[in-house]
């Protein structure tokens, strides 16, 4: 189900009889149609213990259900919007960034290790708790939160894209991930919270980088 950009900070989704889909709550503007919304309870796709481990995780952003018939608009916070095609790869997301996600998805909560969670690795790295993060797989659409724009950027084999922490929005593909402490002169580099470090991403697939560090 794609989601069409009505502009930088609303999109619309169409839906038909026997689709659902997935929003953080508070997240719909508007709707036409025989539409409804239910508090969901379950986690999205990845059932009662995908709501668990993202309740441990603090990856716990309540969602609806949305179904019928109709469409409907969607926004939040005057965040700006991007939208992820996926097919068949694995998204892997902050949970309070997703703003509207297809009910086909698979949706689960992933401990990353010195895999991943990136603002979790942050927290991890600080205070040594566990670090998770929301996955999506499937073939479907995907609507996440950013500020102030987004860039996609691609990592390939032998060329490793090296993020701020503060500035990582999502990212999908065969790519591994490790957080690294600046020294020296790099302490100077990037917009982070004062923590001097980077990620960095190697492998093949594409990180989304926004515009800002600010929290959402």
């Amino acid at each position: 189900m794609p989601f069409r950009e009505i502009n930088s900070k609303m999109v619309e989704a169409t839906l038909a009889p026997g689709q659902k889909l997935f929003s953080q709550r508070g997240a719909m503007l508007a709707y036409r149609g025989e539409v409804s919304f239910t508090p969901n309870i379950q986690g999205g796709q990845g059932g009662v213990a995908s709501m668990i481990g993202r309740r441990v995780a603090g990856e716990a952003t309540p969602l609806m259900t949305v179904e019928g018939a109709g469409t409907v608009m969607f926004g939040h916070g005057g965040h700006h919007i991007q939208v992820i095609n996926l097919s068949g790869d694995t998204l892997y997301v902050e949970a309070d960034r997703l703003l509207a996600f297809d009910g086909t998805l698979q949706q689960g909560t992933m401990f990353m290790g010195s895999q991943g969670g990136v603002m979790g690795m942050v927290r991890g790295q600080v205070t040594g708790q566990g670090l998770f993060t929301t996955t999506l797989q499937g073939h479907g659409a995907v609507a996440v939160m950013a500020h102030g724009g987004v860039i996609e950027l691609p990592i390939t084999p032998g060329r490793d894209v090296h993020v701020d922490p503060q500035a990582y929005v999502a990212h999908h593909g065969d790519v591994r991930n490790k957080l690294s402490t600046a020294v020296g002169w790099r302490d100077m580099v990037g917009r982070g919270s004062g923590e001097a470090f980077q990620l960095e991403l190697s492998g093949n697939g594409a990180v989304y980088v926004q515009a800002s560090e600010e929290k959402l």
